[in-house]
This record gives C-alpha cells, structure tokens and sequence, in this order.
C-alpha cells in the first residue's frame, strides 16, 4: 500500500494575522445583520451587491497577475479569506465558482483574450459562473460524458444535457465539459472545455431542479443545436480530460468541505453551553478534534497549491472525509438536543437544524460523489 503524503500546512504569518482581522472587519460591516438561519446558508448565497464589494475591496482574484485584474498573493492568503467568509456564513455564491475554479482553469488554460475579457471580471466580483459537468446518466463519472460539441466553421454545435448546475439561473457562464471527437466508450479521448455565455446561447434552455428544502440552487441545461463560438474552446480540443482533473483540485480541497454545516456547530455549543453532561461534552470534543484535523489537511493542499504541486489526491481525501463530517453532524446534534428541525421557526437552533437537514444529502453529491471519490483514493493508494 502506497502513503498520500500531506505536507506540514503554513503557519499564520503576522501578514496573515494582519489580513484575518481586517477581512473579520469587512464582514461584519457588511453582514453583521445576518441572523443564523440566513447564515447557515454559506455557499448557497447569493448576492451580487457582496461580491462586487468583495471584488472592489482586493479579495478576489487574489493570486492572479495584476495584469488580469489580480492581487498577486499567496494561495494561502486566499485560503484565509475564504475560510473566514465561511465561517461567517458570507453569501459568496455569486462569486465562488468563478473564483475559485473557473478563473485559475481560464488563467491555465486560456488564450490572451479570453484572459483579458473574463478575468478582470471575475476579479471585480461582475461575473459568476456555474459548473457544466455531471450529465443525468452519468453523475460524476465524467468520462462518460455525452454531451457532444461539433465544429462547424466558427461555431460549435453543441446538443445534450447537464445537471445538478449551482446557480446556472443567476450566472453569466459555464465552462462546458464535452466531447468532441469519439464516443463515451473511449472515456478520457475526445473531450473539450467550451466557455458557454448563458444569456447569449441559441438553443440552450435553463429548467430549474428544486431541493429537498424547497430552495432553488440546481438546475438543468439542455442544449439543442446550441451555438457556441469556436473562439470559447478553453484550451487544447480534446484535453478536456486532463483539464478537468486541474480544474477538480480547486474544487474539492477548500474549506467548504467542511465549514458548511458550521453555523448548526455554532448553535449547537451554545445550546449545551448550560448543561453539565459529560455525553454531550465528549461529542462536541471529537467532533471538534475531527474539525481540527479536517482543517489541518485542507491547509495542507493549500500550501500544494501554492507549490503548484498535483494535489489532486489529497484534495479528494478532504472532500470525502469532510462531506461525512458535515453530513454526520445533525444526527449527533438530533441526539444532543430534542428539538425537531423547523424550516418556519424564528427560533435559532431549530431553523438552522432544518437547513442544515435538508441540505445536507447533496453534500456528498458535489465535487464528485462519495463512490468515485473513494475509487480515485483506493488508486492512490495503490489498492485498486
């Protein structure tokens, strides 16, 4: 059996003490009226007026040249933001995407002027982009894909669907997995990365997928002989594959693997801050020590990251380990505390439960699912 190396995650320097405070600053200016339940919504939110002052005050597009409207800082300083902003429950939808994994695959992989027109945008907090991955017959085996991109002069026609994509109703673009040559059966061969302008696309059709919670995030997109400029295509045509796996490191190793469900964290301590009951007290002490842990390995690939060394491994063993913490935590919290999830309450606990309940099975859905994630660690670890 083959050792994941993870190596000793950065500390807090003084500059990155100086920057956890002002940024602390910024967001209870900004959001300090936020109460729990809308809190609990964390990456859920929407609100372009947040991003665009995230983008106005230097917090995104952080370690990108300045030349593409960037900060040229270090990935952990930009892991420090967005930790924060979890942690405080920050409506950071309109930007996340789009900062965190459709701008570096654009800075990796994309011509100059694809380079020029989207990133200062992005990094301003103006665009927000959606994921155009997962297809209904195929989930997260994404070599099995099926959407077909076929050049035509200097468009690409496109035809097929794309599921389960976050916020496709509110953004600007998608990056579009596809293939372009081949077939299925080929799997990895013949694939492409298409940008897809979301307003501007003949024969694209957005259907809206509504969650458990009754909440509108997810959608479908059709595609049916849809027009997409030839200059869109992000890359090499038929380097998707690899592109994609680049593109999933960012995806899966951040702080949302595991802060999602913080605000049920919160609420729950200061529930059982009254009561004397060792029970709850050894919960509350494993669940943080798993927390500690889980925030250690995601530090870790960050300073991958930063290194620009493949973390793709790692970065899949803290999406998985941290989507079982998230998804455990209201079970224990149901058994500490009897009180039923309420989506109408005012009441703190119980409407954050209720979010928190009926959101929490998509978690081990996104980034990739649990039995794909656990195949690509079996691999590293030399077992499979």
């Amino acid at each position: 059996m083959t050792m994941i190396p993870f190596p000793a995650p950065p500390a807090d320097s003084a500059e990155v003490l100086v920057l956890r405070g002002e940024f602390r600053s910024f967001l209870d200016k900004l959001l300090g009226h936020r109460s729990p339940r809308q809190r609990s919504d964390n990456w859920y939110g929407f609100s372009r007026e947040f991003s665009l002052a995230m983008g106005q005050a230097g917090y995104l597009g952080m370690t990108w040249p300045k030349q593409y409207g960037g900060h040229e800082r270090t990935a952990f300083e930009r892991y420090v933001v967005v930790e924060e902003s979890l942690a405080y429950g920050a409506p950071v939808g309109a930007h996340w995407i789009a900062d965190r994994q459709s701008g570096p695959s654009i800075l990796k992989f994309g011509t100059e002027e694809q380079k020029q027109t989207i990133l200062p945008r992005i990094a301003a907090g103006e665009l927000a982009f959606g994921i155009g991955m997962s297809e209904p017959d195929s989930g997260s085996d994404l070599a099995a894909t099926r959407t077909r991109a076929v050049r035509d002069g200097d468009l690409y026609r496109v035809t097929g669907t794309k599921v389960w994509t976050s916020f496709a109703h509110e953004a600007d673009y998608v990056i579009l997995f596809c293939r372009t040559s081949g077939t299925p059966a080929d799997r990895h061969q013949g694939t492409s990365q298409l940008l897809v302008d979301l307003h501007k696309t003949p024969g694209l059709t957005i259907k809206p997928i509504i969650d458990l919670a009754g909440q509108h995030h997810f959608n479908e997109l059709h595609f049916e002989d849809a027009a997409v400029p030839a200059a869109n295509l992000l890359g090499a045509e038929g380097d998707g594959w690899n592109q994609v796996m680049s593109e999933l490191a960012f995806e899966r190793s951040g702080p949302e693997r595991f802060l999602s469900s913080i605000e049920l964290m919160y609420q729950l301590i200061a529930v059982l801050q009254a009561r004397e009951d060792e029970a709850a007290l050894a919960t509350i002490g494993r669940l943080t020590a798993q927390l500690a842990v889980l925030r250690r390995l995601s530090r870790s690939v960050a300073a991958m990251l930063q290194a620009r060394e493949n973390a793709g491994l790692q970065a899949a063993i803290v999406k998985d380990v941290g989507a079982v913490w998230e998804q455990t935590l209201p079970d224990f919290a149901r058994q500490l505390v009897d009180a039923e999830p309420d989506p109408r309450t005012a009441a703190a606990y119980a409407g954050v439960l209720a979010n928190i309940v009926h959101n929490a099975p998509s978690w081990s859905l996104r980034g990739g699912t649990r039995e794909i994630l656990r195949g690509i660690i079996a691999r590293g670890l030399g077992t499979r």
